[in-house]
């Protein structure tokens, strides 16, 4: 009598689990409509606004505004805030203590409960930056390298500062609102709204150190093509600096279990 040992990789074991939670995403009606709804009507609001600013005296146009903007948005709601739900919930649920207690590690775990919430920021990107560049009549990008990189590491940042938010969130109910600092500092200090172009000198600089701040820079950079390569590294390093010190905390605080 022969037996045979099925052996799994990390990659099969964090694709079973992403098929897991997207099922369950699928079921929170709520977790839907914010991450696939919300970010596809802001930027309309973006551009109301973005018609109004005197854009070409800094060498913008509406389209250069509100592209990165929608960009932001998804990373924001469909990426972040969403995520934030979902750590909170599962470990309220004793569904990441359960998984700890088999073969998944706890990047494992934490990836693979990632995973449909980053791809459908992805999706979501995609579809944003393609309409607005054909509803606003722009360009192809003058240095596409740098808006991809923008978004890879927007998508993997607002992944890691979904899991360091989640660690200091108490409760299901809270996590609909411990997310909102973050994300309306970034939404109104980020250049999305309003480019850092048109803000006071030393208030831009200060905004310029925002999480979501490079990524916005490098996606607008990557279609204007206006970005030096001292401005691409610094918003990298940024977004680089950010990603590491969320990493860091999650190994540091994240919780396993619920608070009692």
């Amino acid at each position: 009598m022969s037996t045979t040992t099925t052996t799994t990789t990390p990659v099969s074991r964090m694709t079973s689990l992403a098929r897991a939670e997207l099922t369950l995403l699928g079921r929170s009606k709520g977790t839907l409509v914010a991450a696939l709804f919300v970010p596809l009507v802001l930027p309309l609001s973006v551009r109301s606004a973005a018609e109004e600013m005197d854009l070409a005296e800094v060498g913008l146009t509406p389209g250069a505004v509100v592209l990165p903007a929608a960009v932001g948005f998804s990373l924001l709601f469909a990426v972040y805030s969403a995520l934030v739900g979902v750590f909170v919930v599962r470990r309220e649920e004793l569904v990441l203590k359960r998984l700890r207690t088999g073969e998944l590690r706890d990047a494992e775990i934490l990836g693979g409960s990632a995973l449909p919430s980053v791809l459908t920021g992805l999706v979501q990107c995609l579809v944003l930056t393609t309409a607005c560049a054909v509803l606003l009549d722009m360009s192809a990008p003058s240095a596409p390298h740098l808006a991809v990189l923008g978004l890879l590491l927007g998508l993997v940042m607002c992944a890691a500062l979904a899991a360091v938010t989640a660690a200091f969130t108490r409760t299901a109910e809270s996590a609909q609102v411990t997310p909102m600092p973050l994300m309306i500092v970034s939404m109104l200090g980020s250049g999305m709204f309003v480019p850092l172009e048109l803000f006071p000198d030393r208030l831009a600089s200060v905004c310029e150190l925002l999480p979501l701040t490079p990524v916005v820079t490098l996606v607008r950079g990557g279609w204007t093509g206006d970005l030096s390569a001292f401005e691409a590294l610094g918003a990298l390093a940024t977004a680089v600096a950010w990603t590491l010190l969320a990493v860091f905390a999650v190994r540091r605080r994240f919780r396993w279990e619920p608070r009692h």
